[in-house]
């Protein structure tokens, strides 16, 4: 039975939103202090990198319209499988810059895809 993208999109939705509600109001040296703070941000990007995976995997040309997609499975990769070597600055950079701007595009593709 093919995997069904939009409750992976669905996923991937809810991971961004917990992400930017468990960061809001915090900077970069709160969230690096905050073991499990962090480690739920790190958490929650394997479950967004997982949920593209997923998609990717059912249908490649959902990277026409998110070509991030390859970055967002290789910070899932890197979270999971390069524990030790996780940037945390890159998170960061991640969590201020990118997330809030892919949940808007999740949700009108969702949107569209009804």
């Amino acid at each position: 039975m093919p995997h069904d993208i939009r409750k992976s999109a669905w996923d991937a939705v809810d991971a961004c939103r917990q992400i930017q509600e468990f960061t809001d109001g915090k900077t970069l040296a709160e969230y690096l202090t905050d073991d499990m703070r962090r480690l739920a941000v790190e958490r929650l990007f394997t479950i967004l990198g997982e949920a593209f995976k997923r998609i990717d995997d059912v249908d490649p040309s959902f990277r026409d319209r998110f070509p991030e997609t390859g970055k967002i499975i290789g910070t899932r990769n890197r979270v999971m499988h390069g524990y030790d070597t996780v940037d945390e600055d890159a998170i960061w950079i991640a969590v201020e810059k990118y997330v809030p701007a892919l949940m808007e595009k999740l949700a009108a593709w969702l949107k569209e895809n009804q």
